[in-house]
This record gives C-alpha cells, sequence and structure tokens, in this order.
C-alpha cells in the first residue's frame, strides 16, 4: 500500500495541461459544448473545498464548461433543492457526492428522466445513475483502518465507529466491512455502541467523541469516516489526556489532521484526492456524454483513475494514501 500511495503521488505531480487537454479531445470529440455541474456533499469543508480546486483546474485546462455548486451544510434535502435547480437549468451531467442517497435518489430520477447524465461518487448503490466513480474498493478500504486498530491494540478493547450520515454510503461500506473483519479476525475486539454520526462537521465529532471517553475510560480505538472525523476525535483523546492510549484511524487530509499524526495521536489517516476525484467524474460524465463505451480497464487520464475496474455500474480506482509520521510532510499530498 505504501508503495501503491508513494506511486500515486508521484502520478500527481505530473499531471499536467496536456494530460487533460487530450482528455477532454477524446471525451469531446463531437464538438459540441456542454455544461457540467458537480455537486458536493457541502462547500464549506476542506475535503470539498479541494475537490473545487480540481473543478476549476479542470475547467481552465480544457475549455470544458464544468462547475462547482452546493449547500454549505450536510442536509440530504438542501442538496435535493440544488439539483432541482440545476435540472430547470437544463445542464448537460450531474456529477454529485450526495449527502444522502436516499434524498437524492427521486431527484437524480427526475433528472435523468430528462436526459440529464448522473455521475456519482462514494455512493456505488444508487439506482438513478448512470455510473458511480470509486477512488478504490469500499470494502478494501474500511477492513485497512481494522487491520490497523487491530494491530494498534494487540486485537483487544472496545472501539468505535464515526460516519458523517447514517446514510452516507460509503462511510457505513467502510464500518461495515472492518466490522466484518474485526469480527473474523480479532474476536478480542468489541465495538462499542452505535456508530456515531458527526454530519461530516469537527465540533460535533470533538463532542460525542468526549462523551463516548468520558462514559467508558477503556476504549481502545476510534475508526472516523467523514474527512473531520478523525480530528474532532484527536481533540478530544489529547484534551483527556489519552494521547496513546486510544488509537485513532480513518479518511482526513494533512491540513486537517497534520499535527495531530506528527504528535503521534492520529496512528493513520487515508485519504484520495478530492480534486483528481472531481476530475475523474468530469471525465466519465463527458465520455458517457459521448456516447463513449465504458468498460473494464478503462482510463480517464486521472491518476488513480487510470486502469479502472467495472461491476454494473460501478467504476472503481487505484487511488488512496496512507498518511502516518513517515511522510506526513511530502509536500505532493500536503493540502
Amino acid at each position: 500500500m505504501k508503495k501503491m500511495g508513494l506511486l500515486l503521488a508521484v502520478a500527481i505531480l505530473t499531471v499536467n495541461m496536456a494530460v487533460f487537454a487530450t482528455g477532454a479531445q477524446d471525451a469531446g470529440g463531437s464538438g459540441k459544448k456542454y455544461r457540467i455541474a458537480v455537486v458536493p456533499k457541502l462547500t464549506s469543508i476542506s475535503w470539498f473545498q479541494r475537490m473545487e480546486v480540481g473543478v476549476k483546474d479542470y475547467a481552465k485546462e480544457t475549455g470544458i464548461d464544468a462547475f462547482y455548486t452546493g449547500p454549505s451544510e450536510g442536509d440530504g434535502a438542501l442538496q435535493a433543492r440544488f439539483i432541482e435547480d440545476l435540472i430547470s437549468q437544463g445542464v448537460d451531467a450531474i456529477c454529485v457526492v450526495p449527502f444522502s442517497t436516499q434524498a437524492l435518489e427521486p431527484v437524480l430520477k427526475k433528472a435523468r428522466d430528462q436526459g440529464i447524465v448522473v455521475i456519482s461518487h462514494e455512493a456505488s448503490g444508487m439506482t438513478n445513475i448512470d455510473y458511480d466513480i470509486e477512488a478504490f474498493d469500499n470494502d478494501a478500504y474500511g477492513r485497512h483502518f481494522m487491520e490497523k486498530l487491530g494491530e494498534l491494540t494487540g486485537g483487544k478493547g472496545d472501539y468505535i465507529f464515526e460516519v458523517g450520515s447514517l446514510t452516507s454510503e460509503s462511510h457505513n461500506q467502510w464500518v461495515d466491512a472492518a466490522k466484518a473483519l474485526q469480527l473474523k479476525k480479532f474476536p478480542g475486539m468489541k465495538q462499542y455502541g452505535d456508530k456515531i454520526e458527526t454530519a461530516d462537521n469537527l465540533q460535533t465529532s470533538y463532542n460525542k467523541v468526549k462523551e463516548v471517553l468520558t462514559a467508558n475510560p477503556n476504549l481502545k480505538g476510534i475508526q472516523g469516516s467523514a474527512m473531520p472525523d478523525v480530528a474532532g476525535a484527536a481533540l478530544a483523546v489529547e484534551e483527556l489526556g489519552l494521547a496513546g492510549k486510544v488509537h485513532i484511524v480513518g479518511t482526513s487530509l494533512v491540513s486537517v489532521s497534520g499535527k495531530y499524526i506528527k504528535d503521534g495521536t492520529i496512528a493513520m489517516a487515508s485519504f484520495w484526492d478530492p480534486a483528481l476525484a472531481g476530475k475523474a467524474m468530469i471525465q466519465l460524465a463527458l465520455k458517457v456524454l459521448e456516447k463513449e463505451k465504458i468498460s473494464d480497464g478503462m482510463n480517464l487520464n486521472v491518476p488513480g483513475y487510470t486502469n479502472l475496474s467495472l461491476k454494473g455500474k460501478v467504476l472503481s480506482g487505484q487511488a488512496w494514501i496512507d498518511i502516518t509520521k513517515s511522510n506526513v510532510d511530502d509536500p505532493s499530498i500536503n493540502f
């Protein structure tokens, strides 16, 4: 995995305008002009601000009319209203990272019924989409975190799961896969309580984790899913003097969790570059609009999305990177 991460980091550095210009020519060979919207779960956190960078860069590099819009809060109904507005505008494609897949199914059906191409990300079980694109196999990603927690705890003790939303599909895939591995491989470990819902909010994570730690001082592990989860958890762990006693792993960015990784409060954070995910969504939308064949092994000319596996409507790449003390200062992943 470290080797894959290093290779991807190198690939990120080598992306340039020529690569994406070539991709745009391949996808837009008919010469038609398309308008493509990218709608994140919410716009106010670093993860999706990084995705916005990718969307803007793609538009600048290729000349494609791709733009970024969405709610500032994590709210499925609010996100659905943004999509309703895009439908009324008559965009050609909507690329979306659903906060709640349940909330979006009806409005995305409406979009597709009107001929709008729909590409989702972090939502592999959705029905009303053309395709979903994932940065990696979600089950493998979740198991990876539990393998690390099992190693750190010696396979013993209580742990908790955090998810942004109980209806956030990818988050629940990760923790469900992690739980299945724990039951099979680490029978001495036990999940404490139910999944903790954080609404992708660092302060909420901090508050809820602090409550759990106060109620259960013997807690040994925390697996976070939403980007701010592990940073909020780390703040609570440090305040209670439990750094090194409670082991933390999960998804995050260096800009948010780097200081906790450096001091060892967070043992490992993993991520995929949201900017590249944004570019991959747009590139895939263009290919669908141009009626190109979507097939196993296809190359979107985006690092981590160059040899995609296809199962049904789901395309999966090889785009995750682990952040530990050993590489937290690497400038290629520092955003």
